[in-house]
């Protein structure tokens, strides 16, 4: 035998990498692309790019600090993988939607991540030291997800013209390794993850996760690309102008034929639509203008107009008259009118004075504690009636109870700026 009929080291492990792989029974690993066309994960990409900007200004109002939520990606994730995706334990906020969809929306978020919006939101730096999420905490948190949730359904009634409302957040502790909050998680085995760059100021630059079931993931691309191509195979039928029909010479009809009003109605000189004796388009001839007021007209004059084919004539115009409103009804108020309010319950308030705190101090707050309000000592209370300031006045005692003695009246300028 020759060198020729040797085969190289390089074919023989070429061959034996196919034989292997023939006779591999492992399934491919299916991706986002078996589940969603790149069309459908755009969509689901824009969806989520414009529910959670809404939610990162509402999240920014609640911290007073700058929000920014990127661009999202689109991805699939199986209850197998949770482990390797959650390895520490995160915080699952669950929102089920009631109108306008049926389905569910998880987000999850890291723990610290939730530990610095909760200290964030009770008036702390965002540097918490607590490495527990206590009952006060959870509820912060699951305040803010309600706020940004909240908005979030806002923004997809904008962006499917219909009405959304979901249910209050549900928030739980995702921990793989005791199986605690896995059970709330959508039962579908593989799930549509969208995943978002969440940065808070310069506290946190971390991930936000969005998990949802494949066919409510479809069933919103649907929606909206449904509507889309509706809107755009409506639109030029809405924007083709109609042919317009053939000129179709008409007779005029008999003088004998008019109306016996029109025939004894006094002749008068037709008025002049810049040069052209007919009507404005849209107005049957014969007929005195009656364009509503306030309104345009149809047409701009001095262009030649027809109407159903008729040929122009001159029309009777006449000058509109009105009633005198000088010396009518409105003129005068009756006085019996203003009577039947006169029984109508007000709620007056005296206001001493007004602060503002935060959560952890309200929360600290016992008996002897004092509170210290924005008056002066001395300074005159707001009198309100149905919460709109009408009086100032002062203090006093009547025998044993308190009173209030009135040493100015808003003027009416201001109480009607306040009304409005």
């Amino acid at each position: 035998m020759t060198s020729k009929d040797y085969l190289s080291q390089e074919e023989i492990d070429a061959l034996l990498r196919q034989s292997e792989s023939m006779n591999s029974s492992e399934p491919a690993e299916k991706t986002v692309d078996d589940y969603l066309t790149e069309l459908e994960q755009d969509a689901l990409g824009e969806i989520g790019n414009i529910t959670f900007g809404s939610a990162a200004t509402a999240l920014s109002t609640l911290l007073g600090l700058k929000v920014d939520i990127t661009t999202p990606k689109v991805s699939i994730i199986s209850r197998t993988q949770f482990e390797e995706a959650f390895p520490k334990p995160h915080v699952a906020v669950h929102v089920n939607y009631v109108d306008g969809f049926e389905g569910i929306n998880s987000l999850v978020i890291k723990k610290r991540d939730a530990q610095v919006i909760a200290d964030l939101m009770l008036g702390g730096e965002g540097n918490p030291v607590d490495e527990e999420l206590n009952e006060i905490h959870i509820s912060a948190v699951q305040e803010a997800m309600n706020q940004m949730m909240g908005s979030s359904a806002t923004s997809m009634s904008t962006i499917f013209n219909r009405f959304v409302n979901i249910s209050p957040p549900g928030i739980d502790i995702l921990n793989l390794e005791s199986g605690e909050g896995v059970s709330n998680l959508p039962e579908d085995e593989t799930l549509i993850q969208v995943s978002f760059r969440l940065l808070i100021g310069d506290l946190i630059d971390s991930n936000l996760m969005q998990l949802l079931p494949v066919h409510f993931a479809k069933n919103m691309v649907d929606m909206l690309i449904g509507g889309a191509q509706e809107s755009t195979a409506s639109a030029p039928v809405a924007s083709t102008p109609e042919p317009a029909p053939a000129a179709v010479p008409a007779t005029p009809p008999p003088v004998a034929e008019q109306p016996p009003v029109q025939q004894q109605a006094p002749q008068q000189p037709a008025q002049d639509y810049n040069g052209y004796g007919q009507a404005p388009m849209g107005m049957p001839q014969g007929m005195p203008p009656q364009q509503p007021y306030g309104m345009p007209p149809q047409q701009p004059y001095g262009a030649p107009q027809h109407y159903g084919g008729m040929p122009n004539r001159n029309v009777n115009v006449q000058p509109v008259q009105f009633a005198n409103l000088q010396n009518g009804a409105y003129g005068q108020v009756d006085e019996n009118n203003l009577n039947l309010l006169m029984d109508i319950p007000l709620k007056v308030t005296v206001e001493l004075g007004r602060t503002q705190k935060q959560i952890k101090d309200i929360l600290e707050l016992s008996q002897g504690s004092i509170v210290e309000l924005d008056k002066l000592a001395g300074e005159p209370v707001d009198i309100l009636v149905n919460n709109k300031l009408i009086a100032k006045g002062e203090v006093v005692v009547i025998d044993e109870n308190f009173g209030v003695r009135v040493i100015d009246i808003v003027s009416q300028w201001d109480r009607i700026q306040k009304l409005q």
